[in-house]
């Protein structure tokens, strides 16, 4: 099964069961409470981080260095605000750690290793150049 269809079923699934757990051991009003505010704060959190990546990306460009990490530190962060206004307390929970620079940087040193290694098995080739030579020419070897 397709691994993007699978998450949007079992997403919503796991958001349920986590807001009929969470739900019947402190009440429904603070469950919901409790949502609006991870999304208010974790929504402003991110607002912070955004800013710092993108002062820090700045800061990078003046010293004529590629910024690569901010870019893609600013898409994460983008992508955890959204799950963070996402009610849920699996996507906050992923939000809230991709917001964090330490938990974002682990994430990534995850990735980098994930794509090293594949990239490490796709260099099963020899490189090089070639040149057609037709039969009555000269050049043949």
């Amino acid at each position: 099964m397709n691994s993007i269809l699978l998450a949007i079923i079992l997403i919503p699934v796991v958001e349920i069961y986590l807001f009929i757990k969470i739900g019947s051991e402190i009440g429904a009003i603070i469950t919901i409470l409790l949502i609006f505010i991870t999304a208010i704060v974790g929504v402003y959190y991110a607002k912070y981080e955004g800013l710092n990546t993108l002062r820090s990306g700045f800061i990078q460009l003046s010293k004529n260095q590629t910024p690569a990490y901010e870019v893609i530190s600013g898409a994460a962060i983008a992508f955890a605000a959204l799950l963070l206004i996402i009610p849920g307390f699996a996507t906050d929970i992923l939000g809230f750690l991709l917001i964090f620079p330490v938990t974002r940087k682990f994430f990534f040193n995850i990735f980098k290793k994930k794509i090293n290694s594949e990239e490490k098995e796709k260099k099963n080739f020899i490189e090089g150049d070639f040149e057609d030579i037709e039969e009555d020419d000269d050049r043949k070897i």
